[in-house]
């Protein structure tokens, strides 16, 4: 990175996507925050299972990083992180959440392109969660993929193993505050690990029986918002509509008036 472009910053994490490839970074994870000043944040390119030990971050985790305005992603809220920089400074706490988070809170997604976001929170009106299963095909692709992949980062972690990929892809369908009815693939890196977690401990029907209980009746009835990022390449900065992608299924409890968030 030029050092005379260097910025500092800071953010507690909200979303973390599934990892993808990348032809210029290997394995990594498209992350988004909140900052001190309410406004988001997204971290590119994180390589995330390099991370050293302290660095890696969970939900609601504080970050500090250093980074610079990335050339080929346009969107006012991306920056491109230097991972060496990462560090985990503290956790927000549950009181302050609130305050960052409802502002943020769309009712829709024509208001967040009214606004030029390409990040944003959706309070869904239904949700049911469904998944269809992976041909043999793209788990054998897939697969390999992961295994060039931890091949590639070895080079920096000789522990790196391959991801195992998860069996399904997981569906949302939900509904908006305005009754419209939506579908979108499921990009949220959490519910294909607690799939994988649940299955590996009870089978295949009583982990999807776990996930719906949670997402469908637990984290609804206390609380819910959807995370949105537009797709990097579909978006109004390319010319075109946004595509609006679900990158995180967020558990808000509602405890008192003051609305106080935990997750």
């Amino acid at each position: 990175m030029n050092e005379q472009l260097r910025q500092i910053d800071e953010c507690f994490i909200l979303i973390k996507a599934q990892p993808h490839r990348s032809s210029n970074y290997f394995e990594t994870v498209c992350c988004a925050g909140v900052g001190r000043d309410g406004k988001w944040r997204r971290q590119y390119p994180v390589p995330f299972r390099i991370l050293e030990g302290a660095q890696k971050f969970n939900r609601w985790d504080w970050i500090r990083y250093e980074y610079v305005e990335g050339r080929n992603d346009r969107r006012k809220e991306s920056q491109k992180v230097d991972a060496k920089t990462l560090e985990v400074t503290g956790l927000i706490k549950k009181s302050e959440r609130a305050n960052f988070l409802n502002p943020l809170i769309r009712s829709s997604f024509a208001e967040a392109d009214s606004n030029d976001e390409s990040l944003t929170l959706l309070r869904p009106k239904k949700i049911i969660l469904t998944y269809k299963e992976k041909t043999l095909k793209e788990l054998t692709e897939e697969t390999k993929k992961h295994a060039e992949l931890a091949n590639q980062l070895s080079l920096f972690d000789a522990t790196a193993k391959p991801i195992i990929p998860c069996p399904l892809q997981f569906i949302l369908n939900w509904t908006d505050q305005d009754g419209k009815p939506h579908r979108h693939l499921n990009d949220d890196w959490e519910t294909s690990a607690a799939y994988n977690r649940f299955e590996r401990q009870y089978g295949h029907d009583k982990a999807i029986e776990i996930l719906k209980d949670k997402y469908e009746k637990q984290y609804f009835a206390a609380g819910l918002v959807l995370g949105f990022s537009t797709h990097s390449r579909r978006n109004v900065t390319y010319d075109t509509e946004n595509q609006w992608l679900l990158v995180g299924l967020i558990r808000l409890d509602v405890e008192t008036q003051d609305d106080l968030f935990i997750g």
